[in-house]
């Protein structure tokens, strides 16, 4: 990639708990020498330089417009500053700012010039005994965080991960810095405004809302979503938000939530966030669920009415520990958070739902593994490496099944090396040690060994560089087994070889991991008749079921089974979901069904998100 024109001297402070928390009236000596004393790592996506000036808590008043599509908003930022500090850097896009004050005075203040993924830097005159800065800004009506769902029920939601709060709130948007907050937002009557915070269980008469975070948080969990939606209580500390079309389907599907928490609680600590809370957004949401402290965002699809989905909260929840409570450095690090969190929600569903449904989880995350392996490989080995090199790119690159799963057996091999009762320990005095801070690669293998790898006949057995350093899968990666998979192997083989769907398929007994597993592995080549069979016999193409229905239609397409495809237009039109949308539109330019592919994704595009749409167009190479 080409070298940006502005090299970011973002060098960021690892940020604990203790000093973000400080008071205001630290002296100037002591706030440098407290600076000084942080450790730091290189994000190289971010213009901040917290080493100098850095934010400890925001106060951001905003009103929302749907009709320009704008945020009009002041964000007041607490700071500590080094003694000798000149200047404190902010991170935005295309936002529109129009003032700037320090400590109440207005100033002078810069943007520079646009860069390629970074955007731009917001330089701001401070000295080391300034407290405050306050910036007035709107935001672009095409932010790229922003989706504003147009209709008969008008919806806004963000999307900050990984460097998008910087594109509707300017900020020091590096995940290694964190701040508490609090808000004030005005929104249209009629509609809820929700935030990663406190948040209200009924709507405002008008349409005001306040919010507050006391835990320091990181830019990218910064969250806001706006729309009339209902509230419904499913445990003491747990509840869901939803439009009041599904929020009786919502309260049923996530009824277990209390029971996940309780779960995670008795694995690895303490919930630090009060509550945990679900609000389901429109189809057009990106990810399968995004872990906004105190409220997770989730796609509807995961709404199967059976409470068959329900390993995405698991995620999500995890979370809350692993990604929340401790925090990746930088996005190289990403791992850090994902997988521990795969590992974490491995460890709830085989507490709530038993070892054999986790296994099943597993094995499917293991295949899934080893297909993305395989296609990196062939284009870039290094990004298989669980520590990522990210640098001159945009951070979602990372966004793979290595982080996740690579990171999950990893961790896997961990506990199967030293045994699943000092594992936990290790990982839950891990999460007690380090909560409300962040944890970079380096610092994590050092901790690792000092803590739990602390002797050459373990280190050796583990293998740090080749899991964290090397590409590809090590030959020490742990083996998952699934019976019931095995089975459905067998059934599928029987099938091809002209077993019948009506008297040989098991299809009504099997849970959706075995109905996706038999689906993703059909031959690509299977007959029309073959699969024409299938769908008449169980009804493949109306299931409730979003996984199931995406094998089938990547299936359909692979095989070019005509009668799916209004079923695969109306899928890709109605749901946003760039876990869907990647692998079936690929299948389509794969299978020589390009002018298919791009006349779906011009009447798809307008409704999905920067985030999908930043995917497909490449995919498709899309005219911008």
């Amino acid at each position: 990639m080409r070298k940006p024109l502005y090299i970011p001297l973002g060098l960021l402070a690892l940020v604990s708990a203790a000093f973000v928390g400080c008071e205001s009236e630290t002296s100037p000596s002591v706030k440098s020498q407290a600076i000084l004393e942080m450790k730091r790592a290189n994000d190289f996506h971010s213009f901040s330089r917290p080493e100098e000036a850095v934010v400890t808590h925001l106060n951001w008043t905003a009103s929302i417009d749907f009709t320009t599509r704008i945020i009009t908003a002041t964000a007041a930022y607490d700071i500590q500053s080094a003694a000798d500090a000149q200047r404190i850097l902010f991170d935005c896009v295309d936002l529109n700012v129009t003032a700037v004050a320090v400590d109440g005075a207005p100033v002078d203040w810069q943007l520079g010039p646009a860069q390629p993924i970074m955007g731009q830097p917001l330089s701001i005159p401070i000295t080391g005994d300034s407290k405050n800065v306050q910036i007035t800004y709107q935001s672009s009506p095409d932010a790229g965080a922003l989706l504003w769902v147009e209709g008969e029920q008008p919806f806004l939601f963000t999307q900050s991960q990984a460097i998008l709060a910087r594109t509707w709130i300017p900020c020091q948007d590096s995940p290694g810095i964190r701040f508490t907050y609090e808000a004030h937002v005005d929104v249209p009557a009629g509609t809820m405004a929700m935030m990663s915070a406190t948040n209200p269980t009924e709507q405002s008469a008008d349409g005001h809302y306040d919010f507050t975070m006391d835990q320091p948080i990181p830019s990218y969990l910064l969250a806001l979503a706006v729309g009339n939606v209902e509230f419904r209580s499913v445990g003491a500390h747990t509840g869901v938000y939803a439009v009041p079309e599904l929020i009786d389907a919502a309260a049923y599907e996530f009824a277990e939530m209390e029971e996940l928490l309780v779960a995670a609680e008795n694995l690895y600590g303490a919930y630090a966030w009060e509550r945990y809370d679900l609000l389901v957004l429109p189809a057009a949401f990106p990810f399968g669920g995004m872990e906004n402290p105190r409220l997770t965002f989730a796609t509807p699809t995961i709404i199967a009415g059976d409470r068959s989905l329900v390993s995405l909260v698991a995620h999500e929840l995890a979370h809350s520990w692993s990604g929340n409570l401790v925090t990746n450095a930088t996005w190289d690090d990403f791992w850090l958070n994902e997988g521990f969190t795969v590992y974490f929600e491995q460890r709830i569903m085989e507490a709530v739902y038993g070892r054999e449904i986790s296994e099943m989880l597993a094995t499917l995350s293991y295949q899934g593994l080893v297909d993305e392996v395989d296609q990196i490989m062939d284009t870039n080995p290094d990004d298989t490496h669980l520590k990522l090199h990210l640098q001159d790119r945009d951070p979602d690159d990372g966004m793979t099944a290595i982080a996740y799963d690579k990171g999950y057996f990893f961790l896997r091999l961990l506990e199967e090396t030293v045994g699943r009762e000092e594992f936990d320990g290790f990982l839950k005095t891990y999460f007690e040690t380090h909560s409300f801070s962040v944890m970079d690669t380096d610092r994590f293998i050092e901790y690792l060994k000092s803590n739990l790898l602390n002797s050459p006949e373990l280190l050796a057995e583990v293998n740090l560089d080749a899991w964290i350093f090397g590409p590809g899968l090590p030959v020490n990666c742990p083996s998952v087994g699934s019976a019931r998979i095995e089975r459905v192997d067998a059934t599928l083989e029987a099938w091809e070889s002209g077993a019948k769907a009506t008297t040989d398929l098991p299809w009504n007994d099997w849970v959706y991991q075995e109905r996706y597993r038999f689906l993703s592995n059909l031959d690509d080549n299977s007959s029309a008749d073959r699969l024409a069979e299938l769908d008449e016999v169980w009804s493949i193409s109306e299931t409730g079921n979003n996984e199931v229905l995406f094998a089938w239609l990547e299936q359909s397409i692979r095989s070019q089974y005509g009668p799916s495809y209004p079923r695969l237009e109306s899928f890709l039109v109605q749901i946003g979901r760039r876990k869907f949308l990647t692998p079936l539109y690929r299948a389509m330019i794969e299978t020589g069904q390009v002018e298919m592919a791009n006349r779906i994704y011009h009447l798809a595009r307008p409704g999905y998100h920067s985030v999908a749409t930043g995917t497909m167009d490449e995919l498709l190479n899309w005219p911008i």
